[in-house]
């Protein structure tokens, strides 16, 4: 029988407001030791997300002050996102298809509970499955793989 979400994900990750500011989330992100925050609105639901990359291209390459930019302001939406109840093989085909990287899962209220990165589902995939998603996941636009 396959895992379910909420057995390989990593539960209660660290969330963050709209409000917060960038480089409040960025030490979020290393307290945590993680490459995204999920950002919630006050009943945490979930709103948006956060990565290093959009700290990184949106806002330092342009040379935006992140003490100065809120995770609202540079956040992703919407969220692609899965349930507790979603199988592994499910998770891997929406990371694949949205080409991500980490996806948050919410409960049937839509509150972050956890989130699912590449390392959690190759702690709990075969290695022919971890193999194929980092490779879908790792495709540009062009069909070219890194």
């Amino acid at each position: 029988m396959s895992k379910l979400a909420k057995e390989i994900m990593t539960p209660a990750p660290q969330c963050c407001s709209a409000e917060t500011l960038l480089n409040e989330v960025a030490n979020l992100m290393v307290e945590a030791d993680c490459g995204e925050i999920p950002i919630t609105d006050a009943s945490n639901r979930l709103i948006g997300v956060i990565t290093d990359r959009d700290i990184v291209c949106r806002v330092v390459a342009k040379g935006r002050n992140p003490s100065a930019v809120t995770a609202g302001e540079c956040m992703t939406e919407p969220v692609v996102v899965v349930n507790e109840d979603t199988s592994l093989e499910d998770v891997v085909s929406v990371m694949e298809e949205n080409q991500i990287r980490r996806v948050p899962v919410v409960d049937a209220t839509g509150c972050c509970c956890g989130i699912i990165s590449q390392a959690d589902v190759a702690l709990s995939a075969s290695e022919k499955e971890t193999g194929e998603m980092v490779r879908e996941v790792s495709k540009d636009t062009l069909g070219v793989t890194h």
